[in-house]
């Protein structure tokens, strides 16, 4: 008996000691938070501090790093009881889940509920890492005893900075041009944040748009282990303008269908209980506007696709907000009062969490259960049909499942029975077979919410006021053959992963050109130096039948590889996952033979991108991803600004991004530009670059809305005020699927088949070129596929130029009007945006 109370003692002696050592963010920064922003390795200093002096409430993982090598770092806190458990706990929750690969039972008695607390996903919205030190200091500090009953029944996961690239180039940047004193004249530079922000990762990517996609390292390393925990709660942290109030849920519609009633609850409960600390204080919020719960790539619409209540608390501030700004009702809004608003909605929400645990967990089992027994939607089955070309897609569309969790099966027989299902191609019923390579992805899943948000043909939209894109069905985004079943369709056997058996060869080999192992097998090649040739014509050879692009590698123009030719492409082909096929003569059975005019030899093109001021961030980073990560291309970015200084003969290619280009204004600097096209340069502009081309006498014009006959009633143009801010809705398209009919035997077109699925995001199209120009790519008339059109613009979006080609001189411009590179995961458009830099003008 002495003994043990000898060892209490000393246990309790040596809790005193490590808690006296704790110290808040004040203490440990020698400033109170918001007197300054702090830098990020300080965030994870103080992070590490405090785990160090609370050991058994905090424990630190660092789960990844980002592009410019800072850590990516998760928190977990709880009582010590439950840290005691941690893996115990996960583990309970994910058979909750009903994913663990064992058969042991779930409980849900006494199982304490997870709320997840992520910060400061973008970079110049910067209060909440702020915030996050409070919030950290407060589920510890031995004083705060109503934190510690929190804590017997919660864990919390905190994210102090999903971002932190942005955040430092922000806090940098702001900390080299403010004063001694903040000035809050919203006219000050340390309110003017210049390009390209900190709101953006290191390649420019929105990471509140990716967590489905995965695109960025940042994303795919923190979902990997969100997906090992399914948080019962998340709350994605944000800023918006200085004039706005603080906004938490309830979400406003539109809500997609597959969230529940519970998870709707469950935020009006939370939203009640921020408002109640909110008023004690006497600030100003407000629900129900704004933040909608439909795509499914953000913060709060993936957790709650994936069975948690997710939400978006937003705080007004950011970025332009620096350390105090001006309000326009004459009121200072400091750093230090941002920050204290997201600790008060951090604590809040835990606080609700806690109070609810029971019914959290109780209804986040039967989420699950729910999904495995009668799944999401009206369709039990999508088919995803592995047609001639598609592996390639099909393969990046598997790999997107696997970041995701989603499971399917690759069926390795043909099946005898028929099914019937929605065609994506048609549009219509139809039916199908299950043949060998079709993947077959069951909604009767515990992913299955997530499944009909990525697969189903067209989402219902309860109200068109979209925050963002309105369409993305992954058939579409990918440009494969699909179909969505009502009955529930099993593969015949399970295809186990193919491998390529290259053989040797003396005189050439032909690849195909259908996707993006094909584009980075090509990159390779060129980098390594070989010259390659593309058929602009099918041909067959020795049984064998090949597409308009087929890549021809050949020995003639590569002798001086010598003995390793063969060996330098069998290895770039093996390790891509590319057959090749041999060939032993330049003679084919059908078409163009090798040395005909029809197939064109090209070299590596020296590539340039315009970015910088002006430029859309994000529209560039896309661009620079794309080459940097994922073909590993070279590429050399050139500030817009310099365009007049440039000596266009160093590059075969110049990018253009969506954005503002000057140099296309000053007469000089234009025909320089022109007349390095006419020597043989080679254009490619996306977007808006394109309309400021149209503008600048190239070949392309806007079409003009002549539909519209002037309106003789003068009652039309009286409105009504309330009406004001839904009016543009009948004229616009937040992201809308369309069919668009292509030219398939011209480059730009090579590797589709002669329709292509583009994502509209504004409402102008092009008048179809004539003298010099390819109209590769048109819409004609009912070319809405999925998403959201206005009513008025419905009419207008048709007849008209997507993508297109005008020759001048030697050279042309490539004109892809809509984002073929859309964020990244619009896979489809990848292979047009190759054609536009490899193959056009070759």
């Amino acid at each position: 008996m002495i003994k043990r109370i000898i060892l209490f003692s000393l246990l309790s002696l040596f809790a005193f000691t490590v808690y006296s050592q704790l110290q808040s963010p004040e203490q440990f920064l020698g400033y109170k938070i918001g007197d300054h922003f702090t830098p990020h390795w300080k965030i994870v200093n103080y992070f590490q501090q405090v785990a160090a002096n609370a050991p058994g409430m905090v424990k630190l993982q660092q789960y990844g790093e980002t592009n410019e090598g800072r850590p990516l770092m998760l928190a977990f806190v709880s009582s010590p009881e439950n840290m005691q458990q941690l893996e115990s706990i996960r583990m309970n929750n994910i058979r909750l889940a009903n994913l663990a690969k064992d058969k042991m039972a779930a409980r849900e008695e006494n199982a304490p509920a997870i709320v997840w607390l992520s910060y400061n996903v973008h970079g110049n919205e910067a209060s909440s890492s702020e915030a996050t030190m409070l919030t950290l200091y407060a589920l510890v500090d031995p004083s705060n005893t109503q934190t510690k009953e929190w804590l017997k029944n919660t864990v919390v996961i905190i994210d102090p900075c999903v971002n932190p690239d942005g955040r430092d180039r922000y806090a940098n940047w702001f900390n080299s041009v403010a004063g001694k004193k903040f000035n809050p004249q919203m006219s000050a530079r340390e309110h003017r944040e210049p390009w390209p922000g900190g709101r953006t990762n290191h390649y420019n990517f929105d990471l509140n748009r990716d967590w489905a996609w995965q695109t960025q390292k940042e994303s795919s390393q923190r979902i990997k282990v969100y997906l090992q925990w399914l948080p019962q709660v998340h709350v994605d942290y944000h800023e918006m303008g200085v004039n706005s109030p603080y906004f938490f849920p309830p979400a406003v519609q539109p809500y997609h269908d597959v969230v529940t009633q519970w998870q709707r609850d469950f935020q009006v409960i939370v939203g009640k209980n921020n408002a109640k600390h909110f008023d004690k204080n006497s600030w100003l919020f407000y629900t129900k506007e704004e933040f909608d719960l439909f795509y499914p790539s953000y913060g709060d619409t993936y957790p709650t696709y994936n069975g948690s209540i997710g939400m978006t608390y937003e705080q007004g501030g950011g970025p332009a907000g620096g350390l105090g700004a001006m309000t326009k009702e004459g009121d200072t809004l400091t750093l230090r009062d941002r920050a204290l608003h997201h600790f008060t909605t951090s604590l809040s929400t835990i606080e609700a969490t806690s109070q609810n645990a029971s019914k959290l967990i109780g209804e986040f089992h039967k989420y699950f259960n729910d999904a495995v027994r009668i799944g999401a939607g009206e369709y039990k089955t999508y088919v995803i049909k592995n047609t001639a070309g598609a592996s390639q897609r099909i393969n990046a569309l598997t790999d997107l499942l696997d970041k995701n969790g989603i499971r399917y099966d690759v069926s390795a027989n043909d099946s005898k029975a028929s099914f019937t299902g929605y065609d994506y191609i048609t549009r219509k019923s139809g039916s199908f077979l299950v043949q060998s390579g079709d993947v077959v992805i069951s909604s009767l899943q515990p992913r299955s919410a997530m499944v009909r948000a990525l697969f189903e043909p067209q989402s219902r939209l309860v109200d068109s006021a979209t925050y963002d894109i309105s369409a993305w069905s992954l058939p579409y985004a990918f440009g494969l053959n699909a179909f969505a079943s009502a009955t529930k369709v099993d593969a015949s056997g399970i295809l186990a992963p193919a491998k390529v058996n290259n053989l040797e060869t003396s005189y050439g080999y032909v690849m195909p050109w259908v996707g993006m192992a094909s584009v980075k097998a090509v990159s390779q090649l060129l980098q390594k130096g070989l010259v390659l040739r593309y058929a602009e014509e099918p041909f067959e050879e020795n049984g064998n039948k090949f597409n308009r692009g087929s890549i021809l590698i050949l020995k003639t123009s590569n002798r001086s590889f010598g003995n390793n030719l063969w060996s330098t492409v069998r290895t770039i082909a093996d390790n891509n996952n590319i057959q090749l096929t041999a060939v032993t003569g330049g003679f084919v059975d059908k078409g163009y033979d090798f040395g005909s005019g029809k197939v064109h030899s090209f070299k590596a093109p020296r590539v340039a991108m315009l970015t910088g001021e002006g430029v859309n961030s994000e529209a560039a980073g896309e661009v620079w991803y794309f080459f940097e990560q994922q073909i590993n291309y070279p590429v050399t970015l050139i500030n817009a600004a310099d365009a007049g200084r440039i000596n266009w003969d160093d590059y075969d290619v110049m990018i253009l991004p969506s954005g503002s280009y000057r140099f296309l204004s000053d007469k000089t600097s234009l025909e320089s530009f022109k007349g390095w096209i006419r020597k043989g340069g080679r254009v490619v502009a996306l977007e808006n670059a394109v309309a400021q081309l149209a503008n600048a006498d190239f070949g392309i014009k806007i079409k003009k809305d002549d539909s519209e006959k002037k309106d003789t009633n003068i009652y039309n143009a009286l409105k009504k005020f309330d009406d004001r801010d839904r009016e543009y809705i009948t004229e616009s398209t937040p992201g809308s699927i369309l069919k668009v009919d292509l030219d398939n035997t011209h480059p730009l077109a090579f590797g589709y088949p002669d329709y292509y699925y583009t994502l509209k995001l504004d409402p102008t199209i092009y008048e179809f070129m004539k003298d010099g120009g390819w109209n590769v790519g048109v819409i004609k008339k009912e070319s809405q596929v999925s998403g959201f059109v206005g009513a008025k613009l419905k009419d207008k979006l048709k007849d008209g130029l997507l993508f297109g080609v005008e020759s001048l001189g030697r050279g042309s411009v490539t004109y892809l009007t809509d984002d073929v590179l859309f964020r990244n995961f619009w896979e489809n458009g990848k292979l047009m945006f190759c054609n536009a830099v490899f193959l056009v003008g070759n």
